[in-house]
């Protein structure tokens, strides 16, 4: 009798017990169905009555308040709209109070999902939207996802990759489109697509796709309008063109102001946007130094794109690296709407096998481009089907500190992962455990940037995926510039990338008083000495140390820190859950095996110039 008792017990544990899979990220709120909540029934009174610890709360409109802020007073949340409220709901639960306002008003995930269901540098499973569309499981994840996008004030999605298929625009994507808009709708998120500027070649079997042709503008009108009757709060497209390989406005001798501009009076009449990328590169500018490519591409427009483009620039002018200056055409582009592209998924960042915590990074690019500058913030998605969503559980806290940063762009790293580390592992910084992990986070991006590239030195990664080292890397097929050897230019002479006055004058894009610092090899920061100087490999250094020396102390540097990050994890081994901690401690040990991979090649590579004999 005894012995039934107990195994019914453990029975009915084991079948109430949640799994600690990282399936439900930060949002591990218990349902206690406690709360009373008065006012304005809507979605957020749900949330409240579902999670709210507290007895009572009152839900009250005020449409005198700003679009999506929220003023949570007492047990009084107010705000303009049922989004406001819904945004002040998981502030409340998460122990906010005061009132608050987004930065800005576009807050917009681009997913580069493929309609075969994969994802371009997707490093946590297929697409949750396109691997098995429009079933019942697949809606499920779709709800889950809005949820937690409103919980971090995310309010738009572009669902399909920006090297986009025609087939986005045909009836039936359209409607499964519309599918998707209709579930996140009432959390506040808008759907985006990215498109395909031959489209109307593809489906609509014109001749040309010129922007300037009567029939092309007629198209995207008529594609436009039956959009729009679908799903009447669509918010746009967004467009890659003309840049490594894709179609655009170019083709046909035309400006991108021209392409951009054409897109834009289609979808004009709804109220939509158009988010057109500057990352362009390649064919009109041989021999030219690519990181100066995008300014010389568009600062001849300038002023010239209709009210409703936005101009969708990477924080870098390279390409996402561990560490780059910020891209000059913030400054370039006065007269121009302006919105910065960061990169969630780290692609150039160990992928969903590092730990990395990239909030840092971004307050970094924060710190030169003031957020005033801008109208808006996309940020490329880590999502995929994996359980956890990301792949690695702290990759989560990029995807949560993304949101945080697009709402608030003035709070710190450190406030985000300690706020990340309570909803998610249920740890404060103020006990021992939480302030190791907190400091683990904050210095993981610094870890990377000394075991993959210090110093300035950029785009040495394997060809193609992009993950671990290949500095001798180059193949005669490739273009240059997608060679790492094009990018460290290490010689007997020196290392480094001569981007000043004296090689390919980068330099002159900038502001100032950027564009002097940077400049001046005298005061130039050491963080970018190597992307914007060549220099010999006995250079003397700031600390009295020789350029050389000092590599070899950050790639050294690099590697103690994951060494650390794993000591940090073992004596973390009793307040994590069993699941989590395994999978994040064998992340953790591929990280090491990696970094010391980074280090070995590299400093082989380099010391072959380093310390050849004279």
């Amino acid at each position: 009798m005894k012995k039934t008792a107990c195994f019914t017990i453990a029975l009915i544990c084991a079948l109430t017990a949640v799994a600690e899979d990282g399936s439900r990220l930060w949002l591990r709120y218990e349902r206690v169905q406690k709360a009373c909540v008065t006012g304005v029934e809507c979605l957020a009174a749900k949330e409240l009555r579902d999670y709210y610890d507290g007895e009572r709360v009152r839900l009250e409109l005020d449409t005198t308040m700003a679009q999506d802020a929220y003023r949570i007073e007492g047990v009084t949340i107010t705000a303009k709209n049922e989004i406001g409220l819904l945004y002040g709901t998981y502030a409340l639960l998460r122990g906010e109070k005061g009132y608050s306002a987004p930065q800005w008003p576009l807050r917009i995930l681009n997913h580069w999902d493929n309609l075969d269901g994969s994802i371009e540098r997707g490093y946590a499973g297929n697409s949750i939207f396109f691997h098995v569309p429009n079933t019942p499981t697949t809606l499920q994840k779709i709800r889950d996802y809005a949820r937690a996008n409103a919980s971090i004030g995310i309010n738009g999605s572009v669902l399909n990759n920006v090297n986009a298929s025609a087939k986005m625009l045909s009836a039936g994507y359209i409607k499964l489109v519309k599918t998707y808009a209709d579930i996140l709708r009432p959390y506040g998120i808008k759907v985006y697509l990215s498109v395909n500027f031959a489209s109307p070649m593809t489906l609509g079997k014109l001749k040309t796709a010129d922007p300037l042709d009567p029939q092309v503008a007629a198209w995207w009108k008529a594609k436009a309008k039956e959009i729009y009757t679908e799903i009447p709060d669509f918010g746009g497209f967004l467009v890659k063109a003309n840049s490594e390989g894709q179609p655009g406005p170019g083709d046909y001798h035309r400006t991108h102001a021209e392409g951009a501009n054409m897109l834009a009076d289609a979808v004009k009449p709804y109220g939509g946007i158009i988010m057109w990328r500057s990352f362009v590169y390649g064919a009109n500018h041989k021999g030219e130094d690519r990181v100066k490519q995008a300014v010389s591409e568009f600062v001849n427009d300038d002023g010239k794109f209709r009210d409703n483009v936005i101009l969708q620039s990477k924080n870098g002018p390279l390409d996402f690296q561990p560490r780059e200056p910020y891209a000059p055409i913030f400054d370039t582009m006065q007269h121009t709407p302006q919105m910065a592209e960061l990169q969630i998924t780290q692609e150039y960042l160990g992928q969903s096998r590092h730990l990395v915590y990239l909030a840092p990074m971004w307050q970094e690019f924060f710190s030169f481009v003031k957020p005033s500058r801008l109208v808006g913030i996309a940020g490329v998605a880590n999502i995929g089907l994996d359980t956890n969503w990301c792949g690695h559980h702290f990759s989560q806290a990029n995807w949560y500190a993304f949101g945080r940063l697009a709402w608030n762009p003035n709070l710190t790293s450190e406030e985000i992962a300690k706020e990340w580390l309570a909803q998610t592992f249920s740890l404060s910084c103020s006990t021992a455990p939480g302030k190791a992990l907190l400091a683990m986070m904050m210095r993981s991006r610094e870890a990377c940037v000394d075991y993959m590239m210090p110093l300035g030195l950029h785009h040495i990664f394997k060809f193609d995926h992009h993950y671990g080292p290949e500095p001798d890397g180059f193949k005669a097929e490739y273009p240059l510039e997608w060679c790492p050897v094009y990018y460290h230019q290490a010689d007997t002479a020196g290392i480094g990338f001569n981007r000043n006055h004296t090689g390919t004058n980068a330099t002159a894009q900038y502001a100032e008083p950027y564009r002097s610092l940077y400049d001046d090899v005298k005061t130039c920061p050491e963080e970018y000495l190597l992307w914007f100087h060549h220099l010999p490999w006995d250079y003397c250094m700031k600390d009295g140390a020789t350029l050389w020396e000092n590599m070899q102390a950050h790639y050294n540097r690099g590697v103690s820190e994951v060494e650390d990050f794993l000591r940090i994890w073992q004596e973390a081994k009793p307040y994590i859950d069993e699941q989590r901690w395994k999978e994040t401690d064998e992340r953790l040990h591929h990280q090491l095996d990696n970094a010391r991979e980074w280090r070995k090649v590299c400093l082989d590579y380099f010391r072959t110039f380093a310390e050849k004999k004279k």
